[in-house]
């Protein structure tokens, strides 16, 4: 789901997975892990959700019409009313635990509709947890977090509490993540189709996603790269940390571990940002090479059991 803000509307990256791929850091870590110093791993509270990004037009509509989408994934092209009678109509692809979000040029208004825009979701898999996350903000230098309720009508006009989030800034260039708590009355809301907890306190991504993703190709989105400004950047981080990821900076870029679903990020100038990158796995390995292009962007998936789509830099 979109989030816009309620008060407002690769040599890097390469350098990152040459990192990465050393082994100086490894991948997601479980509540009884140890750091790379040997000292105990707090448990994970915050988990990538979805990521959406902005695209021109050509892209968007290749997308959208895509009749290999539709093999590939639980691909979904809907229109959704959330608070204040903000509407908006992404392409989705929906994986197990994980989703994107994809729209065009002056799908969204205002900036956030602009080419290079970007956004993504970290949630929490257990009630209450999402608390324990702003609570850890303040000694991660956010001292006035912007705390909202996202909401969302079904066709009736009556809004249904959706879920809890927080951003640690309203300020923003192109790209801003948020935190989430999905709310009970949306699981209780059979209109949701969501699945019954799992255990107590279940407010968690497979819970809150279809199975359908289980009849196509893609299982879920292991890596997203991004390319953002210095400012966004900045504002991203404590809150990942804040949610249990690892993030690690270097000159001109971060990367964040854990929780299954890696976010590796670029520096540029605000004319050069975007979502840059999807790694997806499989279902099922696949044993040739398939190249879709769509658009500006090109989808790859196999051979084995993952799928890289990449779309073309500003």
């Amino acid at each position: 789901m979109l989030i816009r803000r309620m008060s407002r509307t690769s040599t890097v990256l390469a350098a990152v997975f040459a990192f990465v791929l050393a082994g100086t850091l490894t991948g997601a870590a479980t509540p009884s892990s140890s750091s790379p110093d040997g000292h105990p791993v707090a448990r994970q509270l915050l988990f990538f959700n979805h990521a959406y990004g902005v695209f021109d037009r050509e892209t968007a509509d290749a997308i959208e019409h895509s009749g290999y989408l539709r093999d590939f994934a639980n691909f979904q092209v809907r229109t959704t009313t959330g608070a204040d009678g903000q509407v908006w109509t992404g392409r989705y692809l929906l994986g197990r635990q994980t989703y994107v979000e994809l729209f065009g040029v002056g799908d969204l208004p205002g900036k956030d509709g602009e080419l290079g825009s970007a956004g993504a979701a970290v949630s929490v898999e257990r009630s209450g947890d999402l608390a324990t996350v702003i609570d850890r903000l303040p000694e991660l230098g956010i001292t006035d977090p912007l705390l909202f309720q996202q909401t969302r009508d079904f066709g009736d006009g009556i809004p249904v509490p959706w879920f809890d989030g927080v951003f640690t800034t309203g300020e923003y260039d192109t790209f801003g993540t948020w935190g989430m708590e999905y709310r009970p009355e949306y699981f209780a809301d059979p209109r949701g189709n969501t699945e019954p907890p799992a255990y107590p306190g279940d407010v968690g991504r497979e819970r809150y996603l279809p199975d359908d993703y289980r009849d196509r190709l893609m299982r879920d989105v292991t890596e997203i790269r991004l390319a953002v400004t210095a400012r966004d950047l900045g504002n991203t981080v404590p809150l990942l940390k804040a949610g249990g990821f690892t993030v690690k900076s270097f000159p001109g870029g971060a990367i964040a571990l854990r929780g299954g679903t890696t976010l590796a990020f670029e520096v540029v100038p605000i004319g050069e940002t975007g979502l840059r990158g999807i790694d997806m796995s499989l279902n099922r390995p696949v044993s040739h090479r398939h190249v879709e292009r769509l658009g500006t962007s090109t989808l790859v998936v196999g051979p084995g059991s993952h799928a890289v789509w990449t779309f073309a830099a500003r």
